[in-house]
């Protein structure tokens, strides 16, 4: 059944984690809860998140701000390479940089993330064939945060490289019946203090 309702994907990346990345420091605890207050007043109907412990904490400390909205763990909103371009898609002055970024990840693994892409667009984008809009919060990883814009805009596959997301930044996507997806907001950390701002992001990147 094709959609009648907006999807709204209220899209955030998980609170600062610890070094070896097994739990959230305690900056990326205050994170989350301010997300959560933030998104009170919002009507989700679900927090999904992905089986990593930041993201998983993450998404528990939202939902403590929050009133009875469910949490669903999830597979695809996990931490993985969507997308693993050729050289003669990258724009030249910027290949090398890229590749090389890329290379530290394992290539037998792009088969298992190019999977989890395209289930993560399936399951989490387009319009919903419900009697009324769906508001959704998805707890994921700088990767998917960037496949998901990307697909928002219709850009080239290689291109969620190059955009980041800060720990417990806000973006929200709309994708209404009839019409291209709309970007509603991007990378909003209007509702966290100064000091937590810009974690996640190299220094170069604090503005």
């Amino acid at each position: 059944m094709a959609g009648t309702q907006a999807r709204y994907l209220y899209l955030t990346r998980h609170g600062e984690a610890s070094p070896d990345e097994s739990e959230l420091t305690e900056a990326g605890r205050r994170q989350a809860a301010l997300l959560g207050r933030r998104l009170r007043g919002v009507p989700l109907t679900a927090i999904h998140h992905g089986p990593l412990a930041r993201a998983e904490q993450t998404a528990r400390l939202v939902a403590e701000q929050l009133d009875d909205v469910p949490l669903r763990r999830s597979e695809e909103a996990g931490d993985y390479v969507p997308y693993r371009p050729a050289r003669d898609e990258l724009p030249p002055e910027a290949a090398d940089t890229l590749l090389g970024f890329l290379n530290q990840f394992p290539a037998e693994e792009d088969r298992l993330g190019a999977e989890l892409a395209a289930a993560a667009l399936a399951r989490f984008t387009g319009p919903v064939a419900d009697d009324e809009p769906r508001h959704e919060l998805l707890v994921t990883h700088n990767f998917l945060t960037g496949w998901l814009l990307r697909a928002a805009l219709d850009a080239p596959k290689w291109r969620w490289l190059g955009i980041n997301h800060a720990n417990a930044a806000l973006t929200v996507l709309r994708y209404a019946p009839g019409r291209a997806a709309d970007v509603l907001l991007f990378n909003d950390t209007g509702h966290l203090s100064a000091e937590l701002r810009w974690t996640g992001f190299p220094p170069e990147l604090h503005v």
